[in-house]
């Protein structure tokens, strides 16, 4: 395999992208992607609004980020499979020029990529299908749309626990926004383990033991990732907590926490 050649398409084993398509209501996944999320979901139920709750908080998140921040590029990492405000379709419609570069390496969500994320005719919208690992790629690829010398918000929602080794997590946390200028912003949300602890981590290792290994983070893991950024109000805190909307106030205590944060 070539090195811009994607990898083929294994639908024998669990992906997190199709797993977690599932869990929000889609219908690009495959048996055994629906299996491993039953179980999950039979263990841990809150793992459905969860993957909702990040939802929802990508589009605040960017509505902040375009809306007061003025931010008109996006490194999305982690893309996942097209659904409903994706971050492009949000960027764009408050700044119809924005140029947005989604990152992932499954070949299902590059197919429903290509077809979908379709840019304003003012903007940029691109895909790379690559690794998060390999962070010298991604940014080499992103500057053919990016310009890298003004601000960009790399995005990292869902993604770092992928990542098995917290302590590479951080480094291509550190990495990426190092290539960043100064008025950049890191934006991050990733499951974690405190409400729930027990329940999170069980369900945690069923996905391992399935093949979709995903690893929960602790608040103050999340918060490091933040280390030398200047974080927006209200700072680390449970996703459904960052800005809610009015109908949006009064959700439960889940375990996945966001921030957003500038380089200054």
């Amino acid at each position: 395999m070539t090195e811009h050649e994607p990898p083929q398409l294994d639908t024998s084993t669990p992906h997190s992208a199709r797993v977690w398509n599932y869990w929000i209501g889609g219908k690009d996944n495959y048996p055994v992607d629906r299996e491993v999320g039953d179980q999950v979901m039979a263990a841990y139920p809150d793992i459905v609004e969860i993957a909702r709750q990040s939802r929802h908080f990508l589009a605040r998140a960017v509505r902040f980020l375009t809306g007061q921040a003025g931010i008109d590029q996006f490194l999305d990492l982690g893309t996942g499979l097209p659904t409903v405000d994706n971050t492009h379709e949000v960027a764009q419609r408050a700044i119809p020029t924005a140029r947005i570069v989604y990152v992932d390496n499954d070949p299902l969500v590059l197919v429903h990529a290509r077809a979908l994320l379709t840019s304003t005719p003012e903007g940029v919208t691109d895909y790379i299908d690559a690794d998060v690992h390999d962070v010298e790629r991604i940014l080499r690829d992103a500057a053919a749309t990016l310009d890298l010398s003004r601000p960009v918000a790399v995005m990292m929602l869902g993604i770092l626990g992928n990542v098995a080794d917290y302590r590479e997590a951080r480094d291509i946390v550190r990495r990426l926004m190092a290539a960043v200028p100064s008025g950049s912003y890191l934006v991050v949300n990733d499951g974690t383990k405190d409400a729930k602890a027990e329940e999170a981590q069980a369900a945690a290792d069923m996905r391992a033991e399935a093949g979709d290994p995903y690893r929960l983070s602790t608040p103050a893991e999340i918060e490091a990732y933040f280390e030398g950024l200047e974080l927006v109000e209200p700072g680390v805190v449970r996703t459904a907590e960052w800005r809610p909307e009015l109908h949006q106030l009064r959700a439960a205590l889940l375990d996945v926490h966001c921030g957003v944060a500038r380089k200054p």
